[in-house]
C-alpha cells in the first residue's frame, strides 16, 4: 500500500543529530569483507533495504554475516575464491549499486547466477557495466540484449583490460575493479572525471595493491585482503536534506555529527557554500579511511549560480535537495551536464520539475538539466506532488513543504527506507512539520 508524507511550515529547526551510515560505504564493506580472509567488523552499518539486499545476497552465496546490534556487523570471509553458487535468484530490490557491483563481482565467479530487482530496477540501464564486463570475457545475458535485468551471468575466467569510461560513474569503476580482483593481471579504468573514491580506499585498507595515475585507476588480480575493522561515515548524500531544511528553515540552527566529507562526494557542499550558505565544518577528523567532520548549519539567504560543470559528478546524488535550495534562492541557478539524473530510480530532472512547478516555482527543463527562476521566499505550495517511488524525489519535495506557505502531500512515499529509514523521526525530532498522510 503507497505511503505518503505530508509536509508544512512550522518551527526553526535546532540540534545535534547524526544521520544514517554511508550507503555506498557500506554496500562495499560487506562486499568487501565477504572476499577478504578472517573476520571483518562494521559498525555504523546502513541498515536501510538497499544495503539489506547485498547483505542477503552474500548469504546466500555462503558468507556467515552475523547482525550483533544496531549497525554492527561480523562478517566471516571466505576469500576469492570462497563464494557458493546461490541457490535462487538474487534479489537487489530498488538497489543498483548492488545490482551492478554484483555482476562484475559475479562475472568471475565459476559458477551460475542470476541477478534481478523491483520494477524500477529493471527498467535501470546495465549495458554501462556488462559491455565492458563482456570485453574482459564475461557471459552475460539480459532483456535487450544485457542492457536490462534480470541478467544471467555464467562465471568464466576473465582477461584483464584498459578500460575508458565513456561516464564517471563509481559503479561502473567498480564493477570493472571487483571483475578485476579475479582475473590475472592489471585491470584498469579510465574516467572523463573523478567518480567517488570509496572502492580504491576499502581495497587498500583491505590490502589490494590499487594505484591512481590521475583518471586512472589500477588493480592488480589476486590480491591477499585480509578482514578489517570499519567505522562507516554519516552519509552526506542522506545528510542533504537536513542541512537544506535547515539552510531554509527560518531561525535554524542544526548540527550534522560525523557526516563523511570525501573530497569526491562534497559537489553539494561547495554549491551550497557558493550559493551563500553558512554551512561550518567542525572536529574534522579520519575513520574507516574516511574524512569526517561535524556540520553546522544556519539559516540563510541563498542566491542562484551557474552550477560548475566540474562538480556535477560530486553531486549528482544531491541534486533533487539542490533544486529546492534554488526555489528559495534570490535569482536564476542553472544546471547542465546532468543528463545522469535521467537514469536514476526516476528520471529526477523530469520529477522534480513536475513536483516544483506544482508548488509554484518557475522552472525550464533542459535536456541534461534544468534553469530555476529562485523566489527568495517561501513557495506558494498546498499541492499534492509525486514521488515517482524515487525516496531522494520523496525527501527532497517534503523539505519543500518545510518552506511552504500552505501544507505539501507527497505520494508514494515508501521506497525512503531504502537509504534513510527513520527520515521523518529525525526530521521530527530536530522541530520538522513532516508527518505520514495518515498522521501517524
Amino acid at each position: 500500500m503507497s505511503k505518503d508524507l505530508i509536509a508544512k511550515a512550522g518551527s526553526p529547526l535546532k540540534g545535534r543529530i547524526a544521520t544514517p551510515g554511508d550507503k555506498s560505504i557500506s554496500h562495499r564493506s560487506i562486499i568487501f569483507g565477504a572476499l577478504a580472509e578472517g573476520e571483518t567488523m562494521v559498525t555504523k552499518l546502513l541498515e536501510g533495504e538497499d544495503v539489506q539486499r547485498t547483505v542477503a545476497a552474500f548469504r546466500a552465496m555462503g558468507v556467515e554475516i552475523e547482525r550483533l546490534e544496531e549497525g554492527a556487523y561480523r562478517i566471516e570471509g571466505v576469500g576469492l575464491d570462497g563464494l557458493a553458487e546461490p541457490d535462487d535468484v538474487l534479489d537487489m530490490g530498488n538497489s543498483g549499486t548492488a545490482m551492478r557491483l554484483l555482476t562484475g563481482l559475479l562475472a568471475s565467479q565459476p559458477f551460475f547466477s542470476v541477478l534481478s530487482g523491483d520494477d524500477s530496477l529493471r527498467g535501470r540501464p546495465m549495458g554501462r557495466v556488462v559491455n565492458p564486463l563482456r570485453r574482459m570475457g564475461a557471459k552475460i545475458s539480459g532483456r535487450d540484449g544485457g542492457r536490462l535485468a534480470p541478467l544471467v551471468i555464467e562465471g568464466q575466467e576473465l582477461i584483464p583490460i584498459e578500460y575508458t569510461s565513456p561516464v564517471a560513474s563509481a559503479q561502473v569503476k567498480t564493477a570493472i575493479l571487483l571483475a578485476g580482483l579475479n582475473t590475472a593481471g592489471e585491470t584498469s579504468v579510465t574516467e572523463p572525471a573523478l567518480s567517488r573514491d570509496h572502492t580504491e580506499r576499502m581495497l587498500l585498507a583491505f590490502g589490494a595493491d590499487v594505484r591512481r595515475n590521475g583518471l586512472t585507476v589500477t588493480v592488480d588480480g589476486w590480491p591477499e585482503m585480509v578482514g578489517q575493522k570499519i567505522v562507516v561515515p554519516g552519509d552526506i548524500s542522506s545528510a542533504a536534506f537536513p542541512m537544506v531544511a535547515a539552510l531554509l528553515v527560518p531561525g535554524s540552527d542544526l548540527t550534522l555529527e560525523g557526516v563523511g566529507i570525501n573530497p569526491t562526494r562534497t559537489g553539494l557542499l561547495e554549491l551550497l557554500l557558493q550559493m551563500g550558505g553558512d554551512i561550518e565544518q567542525l572536529n574534522v577528523r579520519e575513520e574507516g579511511g574516511e574524512p569526517v567532520a561535524d556540520l553546522r548549519v544556519r539559516h540563510s539567504q541563498l542566491h542562484g549560480i551557474t552550477v560548475p560543470i566540474e562538480v556535477v559528478p560530486r553531486a549528482i546524488d544531491e541534486f533533487p535537495v539542490f533544486f529546492v535550495a534554488a526555489a528559495l534562492a534570490v535569482g536564476e541557478t542553472i544546471l547542465a551536464g546532468a543528463e545522469e539524473l535521467r537514469v536514476k530510480e526516476s528520471d529526477r530532472i523530469s520529477a522534480m520539475v513536475e513536483g516544483l512547478s506544482r508548488l509554484g516555482v518557475e522552472l525550464e527543463e533542459l535536456a541534461d538539466g534544468v534553469r530555476i527562476i529562485g523566489l527568495g521566499v517561501e513557495l506558494p505550495g498546498g499541492a499534492e506532488v509525486e514521488s515517482h517511488s524515487d525516496h531522494r524525489i520523496a525527501m527532497s519535495l517534503a523539505v519543500a513543504g518545510l518552506v511552504s506557505q500552505k501544507p505539501v502531500k507527497i505520494l508514494g512515499c515508501e521506497n525512503i527506507n531504502t537509504s534513510f529509514p527513520g527520515f521523518v523521526e529525525l526530521m521530527a525530532g530536530i522541530g520538522a512539520d513532516i508527518v505520514w498522510g495518515d498522521g501517524a
